[in-house]
């Protein structure tokens, strides 16, 4: 029966990098769909680390015997590389809720158990290693039984609590998302996600103080089961690791002369919110449509107390795309911006024969626009 395991291990983990070198290599080819260049270093991040150095270091300290000290040192390091995994999952999860609003607090406590950990498994005793019927040099292990890690109570309790602290922030990251998303069905996955993930953790934690080698196993087990999940969602499913709270009321398109060319409203919004925006975009029309005149130091954003209003410039064709959204980032800004360029080149001959303020402007012209709304702004579509 250890056999049938080692041999299912060896398969799991070969199965495991090549899922990962491909993950990593559909996320490099088609990084344009996580529009910004943080969100896809991210996202390779966090499998590079799960896949090439934790699943890689656990697996050599625990299939193959090269020496007390190599093995002791192969072991320690692969903690060290699943928990720097789960400090790039927690940035993830923070930028899910809000892009690039690092949380602080949290970072900090996580940062500081980290180095605790590092502290202690500098100590010798911190884990030890007994060894079973292994004679001396290079061998692989066909009982796994052959090589346990005995972990001391402080390093199993610092270690345990950072286990714990990063599954509880996850759970309750997850449930914040899902109160303020825009797609709560999609958002749905995380809160699985954190709870299918509360399994190998609460594994290691039973290894870490029973010494139990079938947690050991039941730990990489459990985890390699989510870790394929995450990288089937990752390639079917990209827009789910993209801010998830971040939403878009209303888009318009306004010609310098005043002229609504387009407008497409997203959800629907309170009454009171609604008049509050639109009153706020009158007040700022006149500026925004001054802006035309002198290129420098544009308005490109209005805030108000319920939503921010990014303004996207056009001169050289005289208009202006207002985004009416709850939250400017910088995932909205490229999006807004590639929109721009397509609605220019769609409609450049229509836009420079208005160029007369005198000319009279049929805005039935500019209808088709609707299609490029719903190809470049998919992720805000509800």
């Amino acid at each position: 029966m250890t056999l049938v395991i080692v041999i299912v291990y060896f398969i799991g983990y070969i199965l495991a990098l090549l899922g990962g070198f491909y993950t990593i290599f559909f996320i490099y080819k088609n990084r344009n769909i996580y529009i910004t260049k943080l969100t896809y270093l991210l996202l390779i991040s966090v499998v590079f680390t799960t896949a090439f150095i934790y699943f890689s270091l656990w697996f050599f300290s625990v299939v193959f015997y090269f020496s007390t000290l190599t093995n002791l040192i192969l072991w320690k390091l692969s903690i060290l590389a699943g928990f720097l995994s789960l400090l790039i999952i927690i940035l993830i999860h923070a930028f899910l809720r809000e892009y690039k609003k690092i949380p602080v607090f949290f970072l900090l406590y996580f940062a500081c158990i980290f180095g605790l950990i590092i502290g202690s498994l500098l100590s010798s005793e911190s884990i030890l290693i007994k060894t079973a019927n292994i004679e001396q040099g290079y061998q692989i292990i066909i009982d796994l039984n052959q090589i346990t890690y005995v972990f001391h109570p402080i390093t199993a309790f610092l270690i345990s609590l950072l286990q714990i602290s990063s599954n509880i922030y996850f759970l309750i990251t997850a449930l914040m998302i899902y109160q303020n998303a825009r797609n709560k069905d999609k958002s749905k996955w995380l809160i699985l996600n954190g709870v299918i993930l509360f399994i190998p953790f609460l594994m290691y934690v039973l290894y870490s103080f029973s010494a139990l080698n079938v947690f050991r196993e039941l730990h990489i087990l459990f985890l390699l089961f989510n870790y394929t999940t995450v990288l089937f969602m990752l390639i079917k499913k990209p827009e789910l690791f993209l801010n998830q709270t971040n939403k878009i009321y209303h888009i318009n398109i306004y010609h310098k002369s005043g002229v609504l060319l387009y407008t497409y409203k997203f959800v629907k919004m309170e009454d009171e919110i609604e008049s509050a925006i639109w009153g706020n975009i009158l007040i700022g029309l006149n500026h925004i449509l001054s802006e035309f005149v002198d290129a420098r130091d544009q308005i490109d954003i209005l805030q108000t107390k319920n939503s921010d209003i990014v303004v996207e410039y056009n001169n050289d064709l005289g208009f202006a795309v207002l985004v009416i959204t709850n939250k400017k980032n910088d995932i909205l800004k490229k999006i807004t911006e590639k929109f721009m360029k397509e609605f220019s080149e769609k409609y450049r001959e229509e836009l420079k024969e208005i160029q007369d303020l005198n000319k009279i402007i049929n805005i039935s012209e500019f209808n088709e626009t609707n299609r490029l709304v719903e190809s470049n702004f998919q992720l805000y579509l509800e």
